[in-house]
């Protein structure tokens, strides 16, 4: 891999689009924030390399993360699909679950209507049973039949989900080649979620070939704009893939802005040696929190997206409708965070673009957390005014002051969270007191503080771009390819050969792409990760594991690790539900060390902040960038950058290091 080009990494978000760059060779580095074209994200890529100072040439990497199959599927701006079936199985998607999506909503419509309509859905007579055997073989004639009818339909993309397809793929394989010389997307349910659970299996590979052409001509296009720098997308399991393996399954494209920051994460406690870390990120419609253990992250594979099941490996981030835009209401129930927002247009009253509606920017505004003096990003200027107007209707109804309400919508938000971070801690048998918070995005550090407070962290990490940490995650991230099948073996009638097939067959399957990239099999590191359970057991337990696959070890590690979550183990016979297997090519990115050792800058301003309704205190206001290393501020203190705000309550200490992190702690401790 040559070094004397830049690495970038891009995340174009709803707002905004974030850019950092590192030259290996120098250790230069360049961070720049450019306003998303929505409509055109290609623009929008171009237009951050040119205010970084870059064209594509000069680029050795690009690593892009994007919103753009997530807001295809959130939108429902998805590409028609025709679905192919087990003969007697087309109507998989209407019968799905039993469960409601709005349980005490009656008026609702108990699930989402199914993608695919009945004059879409093509039966083909064949069976595989659940240990993969050929029941029923399709002929020549019921292929070329169901791919004529495929044809008909008038869509460009085509679904296959087969029954029992992931116990033996050959009738799926089969009819994917014949559809590929007549369609232009073809999904394959063996190749996207290989696993059992035939509604979910279904869905998802309706999901992918839905976001197949939009992906394709995204991928497409943007590599002509490019030329010149090789071009990785970002995954929604924290690493890079090739755009020609993005193109083949889009959907793991879904959520890889979140996944980009949880790469940064995990990137910034392997170095600091953190153990036990929580990624705070909030922005400004939603938080995201992430529990990262040994400079890895929890990844999981039952997810939904707009209500559609996501059944693939995903980085496991809780979301929650509670960021600076989220709108603060008051019910029956007193006052709620979200998850309605004032969106980007016109935003919170306090960004003077005519918002009315209260946020929880609002809010911080009129604590005076925010400088009035400051536009944000050079392009945004402050109301408090507007901020105050907008709090008061909900301060007469409570007979309550605005600051008063400011601080209960803190108060309110941080609630919100804890829970969210109790979700991804105490459920997953980990004590969240014991972790590092590590607060990014637009709003994370300002809230990081009274967060950690009300949770009882102690100690808090507010690293180098964090309000551009995804695309510091971009060029971070390791190339990888992850993918996970069903095995359903049982420990007392182990088939060692069947799983040595099944895992040599992935491995291969894994490591393909990143030897066509040029990379070396010695280079290439593979983590093994087996999802164990008790025979009878709905859900399974990640076990990670090494080669040669010890069962006596690997059951001992299993029972070890059901206690720790679930309280109890016993010695019952157990079964291997699905092996993961991710292949890896890791990158080792050096952002270097600050060498500013200056004497400590005066404050920018002094100013009113409200941390209690009894008085505002005097809080001096510092430039981020103006820090030198070692330096230490005792709260109440403000500390901003360009496009974020670091929030040091009285009682607190923030500390800056060598790596351009800040560190936040109560005093004395």
């Amino acid at each position: 891999m040559p070094d004397n080009g830049w690495q970038v990494g891009i995340d174009i978000g709803g707002t905004f689009t974030d850019l950092v760059a590192l030259k290996p060779a120098t250790g230069e580095l360049r961070s720049i924030k450019v306003p998303t074209q929505r409509n055109d994200p290609v623009a929008s890529i171009k237009a951050a390399l040119a205010a970084a100072g870059l064209v594509a040439i000069d680029v050795d990497d690009l690593v892009h993360g994007t919103t753009l199959v997530t807001n295809a599927i959130v939108e429902d701006r998805v590409e028609p699909v025709a679905l192919i079936a087990t003969e007697g199985f087309e109507d998989v998607l209407d019968i799905g679950r039993a469960g409601r999506q709005h349980l005490y909503r009656l008026d609702l419509p108990p699930k989402r209507a199914a993608q695919v309509p009945m004059e879409r859905r093509i039966s083909l007579a064949e069976r595989v049973d659940h240990t993969g055997a050929a029941v029923k073989v399709p002929d020549v004639t019921a292929l070329a039949e169901a791919v004529r009818q495929a044809t008909t339909t008038g869509v460009e993309s085509v679904a296959v989900s087969l029954l029992h397809a992931y116990a033996n793929p050959a009738h799926e394989r089969a009819l994917g080649a014949a559809l590929k010389a007549s369609m232009p997307y073809v999904s394959l349910s063996h190749e996207v979620n290989p696993e059992t659970r035939e509604f979910e299996r279904t869905a998802t590979t309706v999901l992918n070939a839905s976001v197949m052409p939009i992906a394709a001509r995204y991928l497409d296009r943007l590599q002509r704009e490019v030329q010149g720098s090789r071009l990785h997308v970002m995954h929604s399991a924290g690493g890079m893939a090739s755009p020609e393996a993005a193109a083949r399954r889009p959907l793991a494209m879904a959520l890889s802005g979140p996944a980009a920051g949880i790469s940064a994460a995990q990137h910034v406690a392997a170095s600091l040696g953190l153990d036990k870390v929580l990624s705070f990120d909030m922005g400004g419609t939603t938080t995201d929190v992430c529990l990262i253990v040994k400079g890895a992250a929890e990844i999981s594979t039952d997810s939904k997206l707009a209500g559609r099941p996501v059944r693939q490996p995903m980085v496991a981030i809780e979301s929650i409708g509670a960021g600076g835009g989220s709108l603060v209401m008051l019910g029956t129930g007193g006052l709620s965070i979200g998850p309605e927002s004032a969106g980007a247009e016109p935003g919170p009253a306090a960004y003077g673009r005519g918002g009315t509606r209260p946020t929880v920017t609002d809010a911080n505004a009129v604590l005076g957390y925010l400088d009035i003096n400051r536009r944000l990003g050079g392009a945004i200027s402050l109301d408090v005014a507007a901020a105050k107007a907008a709090l008061e209707p909900l301060a007469k109804r409570l007979g309550v002051s605005v600051v008063e309400l400011a601080l209960g919508v803190q108060r309110v938000a941080n609630a919100t969270m804890v829970r969210a971070l109790a979700r991804v801690t105490v459920e997953r048998g980990v004590d969240g007191r014991q972790c590092s918070l590590l607060a990014f995005g637009g709003a994370g550090p300002m809230h990081a503080a009274q967060l950690a407070r009300e949770f009882g962290i102690t100690e808090i990490v507010v690293p180098r771009f964090s309000s551009a940490f995804s695309a510091l995650g971009c060029i971070v991230a390791d190339m990888s390819y992850t993918q996970q099948q069903a095995v359903r073996m049982l420990s007392t009638d182990w088939d060692a050969d069947r799983f040595a097939r099944l895992h040599d067959e992935m491995l291969s399957t894994l490591i393909a792409p990143l030897q066509r990239q040029g990379h070396d099999r010695k280079t290439i590191v593979v983590e093994r990760t087996a999802l164990v359970r008790y025979v009878g057991q709905s859900y399974a337990v990640e076990v990670p594991f090494d080669e040669p696959l010890d069962l006596e070890v690997l059951g001992g590690n299993f029972r070890k690790r059901h206690r720790e979550i679930y309280g109890y183990a016993t010695d019952e016979h157990w079964e291997m539900q699905s092996l993961r297997l991710r292949a890896l090519v890791a990158r080792r990115t050096t952002l270097g060390l600050l060498d500013n050792s200056g004497a400590m800058p005066q404050p920018t301003s002094v100013g009113d902040c409200w941390f209690e309704p009894s008085a505002p205190h005097r809080t001096p206001r510092f430039d981020r960038e103006l820090l030198p290393v070692g330096a230490k501020i005792a709260g109440p203190a403000i500390v901003e950058d360009a496009w974020s705000t670091i929030v040091v309550p009285p009682g607190y200490v923030l500390t800056t290091d060598t790596m351009g992190h800040l560190w936040i702690r109560e005093a004395g401790l």
